[in-house]
């Protein structure tokens, strides 16, 4: 009787469709030194921040739409041809937004993905190069 070792679990990929009002923001890390080169510990980072920066990587979406339900006729042009429904949330996918850092519920593999109700979005950030501020 041979006993050889149990095979590995299979590798998955998970992908997380909000429900609702809600989005799935992976957040931004700040980074670890300040513009004057003073470095900063990741507690203190956490202790003086109110607000986290994220980007949004889905959104909730209406169901997508069956290929049988609609005749070769029909003009609905509600999808966006990547096969999903359309986006519910109200929020542009890739989007960065500022929420409170206590908001969401974080993803139990991945701690820097959170689900957000969009009632705690406080705003959309639009990130624009200095040189093209007049």
């Amino acid at each position: 009787m041979s006993s050889d070792p149990p095979a590995p679990p299979p590798k998955v990929t998970r992908h997380v469709q909000p429900l609702g009002p809600r989005v799935l923001v992976r957040v931004i890390k700040d980074p670890d030194r300040l513009d004057s080169g003073l470095f900063l510990p990741e507690g203190a980072k956490e202790n003086a921040r109110q607000a986290l920066l994220g980007e949004v990587v889905e959104v909730a979406r209406t169901m997508p739409k069956v290929a049988y339900e609609f005749g070769p006729d029909d003009d609905d042009d509600d999808d966006d041809g990547a096969g999903f429904g359309a986006n519910v949330s109200g929020i542009p996918l890739g989007a960065k937004v500022l929420f409170g850092k206590a908001r969401g519920l974080a993803v139990p593999w991945d701690d820097s993905l959170r689900v957000v109700d969009v009632r705690y979005l406080l705003a959309i950030v639009d990130e624009i190069p200095e040189d093209e501020i007049q």
